[in-house]
């Protein structure tokens, strides 16, 4: 008597409703492309200074533009902005692409060296503001130290000095300088290691200095 083979399909009754199915596993992906997108909403040149003038202005200070010259150098930065403002294609924040412009506007300004000192070290040249006393005293002291941060902060590539000024004057994070910057957070941690490097160095050759220049007066 002859017997008859049945051959068996690895699949069970439930893979072969999938597989008679073949869309059925992109339901979610269908679904989600279903879902209306939200438009990207166009920036007003205006709003973008508006809302923006005070961060790019602290931002050209940190990266080294003089006090006398940020006025100029945020309007060169916006003018960029109302240039470039239509190609924003809203990949990163909004900071993200004015702080790269700002460091742009430094870097330039900084080639140029037409870095100019408002904080003369020589206290009869401080201007006091008809303040007399202590208060004058600590005006003073206060000038002094933020022209000693000024020109150590001036020994730095403008990259570290960016990272180093966004972690130590901005008081932001890490993860928040490398979205900002547009850089690895190893970059950011590269960078900030090498700027606390270079401080450190540059502090302990102007303490010799006033030192030095104390002992000869």
């Amino acid at each position: 008597m002859a017997m008859s083979t049945t051959t068996h399909s690895p699949h069970t009754m439930t893979d072969l409703a999938v597989l008679d199915a073949p869309n059925a596993l992109d339901a979610p992906k269908r679904a989600a492309d279903a879902q209306p997108r939200r438009p990207v909403v166009a920036l007003r040149v205006e709003d973008v200074y508006r809302e923006q003038f005070g961060f790019a202005w602290r931002s050209l200070r940190h990266l080294g533009v003089a006090e006398a010259d940020v006025e100029d150098a945020a309007q060169d930065v916006f003018v960029v902005v109302h240039a470039k403002l239509a190609t924003f294609e809203h990949r990163s924040q909004i900071t993200t692409w004015i702080y790269g412009i700002c460091m742009n506007v430094a870097n330039a300004r900084r080639r140029r060296a037409h870095v100019r000192r408002e904080l003369p070290t020589d206290p009869a040249m401080l201007p006091v503001d008809d303040v007399r006393g202590e208060q004058a005293e600590e005006a003073l002291e206060r000038r002094q130290a933020e022209d000693m941060l000024d020109r150590i902060l001036d020994t730095l590539p403008i990259e570290q000095r960016a990272v180093f000024t966004l972690f130590e004057l901005d008081g932001r994070s890490s993860e928040e300088i490398a979205a900002l910057c547009g850089i690895p957070i190893g970059t950011v941690y590269s960078r900030l290691r090498l700027a606390r490097e270079a401080w450190k160095r540059a502090t302990a050759r102007l303490e010799a200095r006033e030192r030095f220049l104390g002992g000869v007066s």
